[in-house]
């Protein structure tokens, strides 16, 4: 079984079917060999562009969640203070928990987002 970590517009894209999911990707998060993680933080930046109309997504996201095997990954103390190490290339305080996330949990992180691909962490798209 492999482990991945998904970023919001992975999610996103995986919850809308849209067409800019390439057909690797598509398979990975399709794989049941496969576990997919959606951090915490992904679903607080959704809570808050949904909560400021910004942002359309199935109103029981946690069951839609569940109902395609993802599993949730909690933002913990060790997560927040990696943040401190990592270099200022990316300004988004979400993608930089993700990234954080990604290096303590030794979970390659699916994400389209060049900004991430500049981090030394193990990026998959």
């Amino acid at each position: 079984m492999s482990l991945y970590l998904i970023d919001t517009h992975i999610l996103l894209w995986w919850l809308s079917d849209d067409k800019k999911l390439t057909k690797k990707i598509k398979a990975i998060l399709s794989n049941p060999d496969n576990e997919i993680i959606v951090s915490a933080v992904t679903l607080w930046e959704i809570a808050i562009k949904k909560s400021l109309n910004k942002l359309k997504t199935p109103d029981f996201l946690k069951e839609v969640l569940h109902e395609n095997s993802f599993k949730i990954l909690p933002m913990t103390g060790d997560h927040a203070l990696y943040v401190e190490h990592l270099p200022h290339i990316h300004s988004d305080p979400f993608d930089r928990l993700l990234i954080a996330q990604s290096i303590v949990e030794k979970v390659p992180l699916i994400t389209k987002d060049p900004m991430i691909h500049k981090y030394k962490v193990s990026c998959i798209y």
